[in-house]
């Protein structure tokens, strides 16, 4: 009985939280599906990500509220593939697949939309489904991480760049290590749309560094 009670209230308590939340509000009154796009928004503002004509992979697509702000500032040059376990709803720029990105059919999926092509920006903001074992649920979301890492490094142009989700605590620091190994560039972003009580920040990855080992030797071996 007591377990129960407490369960109400937390999620009484988060309901009040989610729709007392300037960002939701926010979201609303601009026709995002989510929050979330906000938290993009001001990375963008200030690394300046997304330009006219680039081809994006948005890994944990849904609800599409990240493809909403790529199209958006791409300005209808460029596309989108949105892959996530949850439907993201039609949008125009945007071809989704409704599947786990672990499994080997979504990276058959992107292969053959990409057709050997590379990709300028990779996002992911995936996390796993929650046990509530906080050491499980940190070592599956970092294992998702690392899977999303190894797409980027593979698939990104040499000057390309990687926005993942992480969180801080168990993990962090070697995930953080394996970035710095795999980019130029490896920077930590805490936008103001993250809830400050959230141990979420984002990892910004820039210029890969096996794709323009690869750039170099394709130019060496001509």
């Amino acid at each position: 009985m007591v377990q129960k009670a407490k369960r109400t209230k937390s999620g009484s308590a988060w309901m009040h939280e989610h729709v007392t939340d300037p960002y939701v509000k926010k979201a609303q009154q601009d026709g995002y599906r989510s929050r979330a796009a906000y938290k993009l928004l001001e990375i963008d503002k200030r690394d300046h990500l997304l330009r006219p004509g680039m081809t994006v992979v948005d890994l944990g697509a849904a609800p599409g509220s990240w493809c909403q702000v790529a199209v958006q500032k791409m300005k209808g040059r460029g596309r989108v593939l949105a892959i996530d376990l949850l439907p993201v709803a039609p949008m125009a720029g945007v071809d989704s697949l409704e599947g786990d990105f672990t499994d080997p059919a979504a990276l058959a999926w992107l292969e053959e939309k990409l057709q050997s092509g590379r990709v300028d920006l990779v996002l992911s903001d995936m996390a796993p489904n929650i046990s509530g074992v906080m050491l499980t649920d940190q070592a599956r979301h970092y294992e998702l991480c690392e899977l999303a890492l190894d797409f980027a490094v593979n698939w990104l142009k040499p000057d390309g760049g990687f926005l993942v989700k992480v969180f801080q605590g168990v993990g962090f620091e070697d995930f953080r290590t394996q970035m710095r190994q795999a980019f130029e560039q490896v920077l930590i972003r805490k936008p103001d749309a993250s809830r400050d009580r959230s141990a979420e920040v984002y990892l910004l990855g820039r210029r890969p560094v096996a794709a323009r080992a690869g750039a170099q030797e394709t130019v060496t071996s001509r």
